[in-house]
C-alpha cells in the first residue's frame, strides 16, 4: 500500500478517489491516523476509504458525534475525530479500547492529539495544503 503515497490531489474529489484506492487494500484490524490543518482532506480522504471498502453509508465527519460507524461494508468501520477532545481520558470514555478490540477497521482524524492512544502498527498519514493548493498526502 505504501506504493500509493506520496498521493498529490487537486480536488475533493480527487482526495475521495485517492482514499478509495487506499481503502480497498485495508484489512480488519487496520488502524488508520490521520493528521493536518483544516481543510486538508481528511474527511475526504476518509469517504474514500468507506467507498473502498464497499460500504454504503453516507460518509460526514465525526467531528460533532466523536464517532461515526459504517458497518455495511465488508469489514466494519469506525470513523473518530479527535478534535474536540480534550484528554486521552475522553477517549477512553467513548470506548476506544473496545473498538480497538472489536477487529474493524479505525480511522482517526486529528490523530497527533493523542498518538500514545494507538497501537503498534499503526498507518500514520499526513495530509497538507501545498502552496499551489493542491493537497498532499504522505505517509509518516
Amino acid at each position: 500500500m505504501s506504493e500509493l503515497f506520496p498521493i498529490t490531489t487537486a480536488s475533493a474529489a480527487e482526495m475521495i478517489e485517492a482514499g478509495k484506492r487506499y481503502g480497498t487494500g485495508l484489512r480488519a484490524g487496520d488502524v488508520v491516523a490521520l493528521n493536518g490543518d483544516l481543510g486538508a482532506g481528511k474527511t475526504h480522504f476518509c469517504k474514500g476509504l468507506v467507498v473502498g471498502l464497499d460500504a454504503r453509508e453516507e460518509v460526514t465527519s465525526p467531528t460533532f458525534s466523536l464517532v461515526q460507524e459504517y458497518l455495511s461494508g465488508r469489514v466494519p468501520i469506525y470513523h473518530f475525530d479527535f478534535y474536540r477532545l480534550e484528554s486521552v481520558g475522553e477517549l477512553i470514555s467513548l470506548g476506544w479500547d473496545d473498538y480497538l478490540d472489536e477487529g474493524g477497521i479505525i480511522l482517526a482524524e486529528w490523530a497527533d492529539k493523542f498518538p500514545e492512544a494507538f497501537p503498534d502498527g499503526t498507518t500514520w498519514i499526513d495530509l497538507v495544503i501545498e502552496k499551489d493548493g493542491r493537497h498532499t498526502a504522505r505517509l509518516r
